[in-house]
């Protein structure tokens, strides 16, 4: 399947959730900005997909990783990280959003289970009245995108 295909609008994603309930196929949801792709990403990924039957990401636009994360964010473009994780065997739909939190995806969607990092406390996790339950998932200890951009300025100052 071309990577491009997975890359689809909201329209299309609750179209395509729809269909998966109709078939009895259980939908996860998860988001993020994925900004620099690292094993974390990958293993948080891996555990949110074996949730259920199909895994759609929300990822958070240039706009709202600015916001989120500051002025020298994000490092890759939204169109660039949203190939990047389509190209993911574990990952069925990547839809960007421009809102500060994915409400709007999730409220469309209505996940079977929203997939979170462990990071997250289950009373504060925007959209979970929407869905059918909420999975914490550990995180890998010392990966974050943040630590290796912090670790390439350092390295690029040498």
């Amino acid at each position: 399947m071309k990577t491009s295909v997975k890359i689809i609008s909201l329209k299309k994603a609750a179209a395509l959730r729809a269909a998966l309930k109709r078939r009895g196929k259980k939908a996860v949801f998860t988001n993020g900005c994925f900004d620099l792709l690292h094993a974390g990403h990958i293993a948080s990924l891996e555990k949110a997909r074996s949730l259920g039957d199909f895994l759609f990401l929300g990822l958070n636009s240039d706009a709202s990783v600015r916001k989120l994360k500051g002025p020298g964010r994000p490092i890759n473009k939204a169109a660039d990280r949203a190939v990047v994780l389509a190209a993911l065997e574990a990952v069925g739909a990547v839809i960007i959003f421009g809102q500060d939190t994915p409400l709007e995806l999730i409220k469309a969607l209505k996940p079977d289970v929203l997939a979170k990092g462990a990071d997250y406390h289950k009373g504060n996790i925007a959209g979970a009245e929407f869905a059918g339950r909420v999975a914490l998932i550990p995180l890998l200890k010392g990966r974050s995108t943040t630590l290796l951009a912090k670790k390439m300025a350092k390295e690029g100052k040498k």
